[in-house]
């Protein structure tokens, strides 16, 4: 099948046939300039349907999987499952190790250490590396990756078994773009072009679909909408979904599952409301939480941070068994009260009744207090969390 399409597609590119003719800006070079990318692509687009995914038993597990490029070091020991027919949001910033991870389960990268499974099955681990079209799995890149020399229809088609016009035409109209199956990806919005690239990742029915930031380039109002469709289409279908995101309200929007990644380690994984009410570390309660983070050490019964000495009675719940503490507080939950040995304040920001309130220490650390009382910009001030309002953990 794979060659098949490959040939097929490669020799419609060099003879340019009349019904779907390249646009004159191509002419010249679409033959050899495409060539690689319509292997590459064939690839990864022309899977074979599956029934397990259609009847929701198929999960991606991940076990030990360690990667490095020369000496740095991307993943470290990172084992989690993608649950069947859910969707799996890989949650970190750059570098952070998340596209790596994606990568090795589309079989664009090969896996060093560890394994990747589907449904249970194994599909890839050191020394076992298939290429992406013996892999189950669909790709969704961050700027759509649509052949420009074909139609949206034809883009749709290109990773089908067997073209159906009825089914390409099911596959627009689920994803908004019916009656535009005759447009070129030029002649599509940024939004529309997505919206082509997933029908064309799940027209194929992959057994799991892995989705690399597939809306970052779309506009933020537009975004919110694409996010939103794309969930509904994704759980109607029960494809197992893990996509990839740097956006916290993106993560929360659209993911059943959040795996928190931090320099190459899974910091917690956990759904959405676990992770704001239990969360495991001190930066994932300020991602979720909208908290900030304070370093302190414990001195006996006080807690010493950059910006003075705080009673232990602020911190809420178990003690953690270790001097070097990350505390989690709300600004909400910061109280100030003028000291003329107190923080400069570097910022007022009025919003409605309170006010935002920045206060800078010596060595330039900052803290956000969100306060009704009127703050006077050339006073200092002394901030101390309310009693029970601080989440301590053992700084790692």
């Amino acid at each position: 099948m794979i060659a098949a399409i490959g040939t097929a597609a490669i020799n419609a590119i060099s003879n340019a046939d009349m019904v779907n003719p390249p646009k004159p800006v191509f002419a010249g070079t679409l033959a050899r300039g495409l060539r690689d990318c319509v292997r590459r692509l064939t690839a990864i687009l022309d899977i074979q349907p599956n029934r397990a995914a259609r009847d929701n038993h198929v999960s991606l597990e991940f076990r030990h999987i360690a990667h490095a490029y020369g000496e740095v070091a991307a993943l470290r020991d990172v084992s989690f499952t993608a649950p069947a027919s859910e969707i799996t949001c890989l949650l970190g910033s750059s570098g952070c190790g998340k596209s790596t991870l994606l990568n090795l389960a589309a079989g664009l990268l090969p896996v060093q250490q560890g394994s990747v499974h589907v449904a249970g099955e194994l599909i890839a681990q050191a020394g076992m590396n298939p290429p992406p079209e013996d892999r189950a799995v669909g790709l969704v890149f961050q700027d759509g990756a649509l052949f420009p020399h074909m139609n949206v229809a034809a883009n749709i088609a290109f990773g089908m078994p067997a073209v159906d016009p009825g089914e390409i035409e099911n596959w627009l109209d689920r994803v908004g773009l019916s009656g535009l199956g005759h447009r070129y990806p030029h002649e599509l919005s940024g939004g529309q072009q997505q919206r082509a690239a997933l029908a064309r990742a799940m027209a194929p029915r992959p057994e799991v679909l892995l989705m690399d930031e597939p809306f970052a380039s779309v506009d933020s109002v537009l975004r919110r909408r694409l996010r939103r469709d794309c969930r509904m289409l994704l759980r109607a279908a029960g494809t197992t979904t893990v996509l990839v995101t740097h956006d916290p309200e993106e993560a929360l929007d659209i993911g059943d599952k959040i795996a928190v990644m931090e320099e190459g380690r899974i910091v917690q994984f956990a759904a959405p409301q676990d992770l704001h009410d239990n969360p495991a570390a001190a930066s994932v309660g300020a991602i979720f939480g909208g908290a900030q983070v304070v370093r302190a050490v414990r001195e006996g019964d006080d807690l010493r941070t950059a910006f003075g000495l705080w009673p232990i009675e602020c911190v809420t719940g178990v003690m953690p068994d270790s001097a070097d503490l990350d505390l989690l507080i709300s600004a909400e939950r910061v109280e100030l009260t003028i000291d003329s040995q107190g923080l400069a304040v570097r910022d007022v920001h009025p919003m409605g009744p309170a006010s935002r309130v920045l206060l800078e220490a010596g060595d330039s650390q900052e803290i956000t207090a969100v306060t009704e009382q009127a703050v006077n910009p050339s006073a200092c001030y002394r901030p101390v969390p309310e009693q029970g309002s601080a989440r301590a953990f053992a700084r790692t």
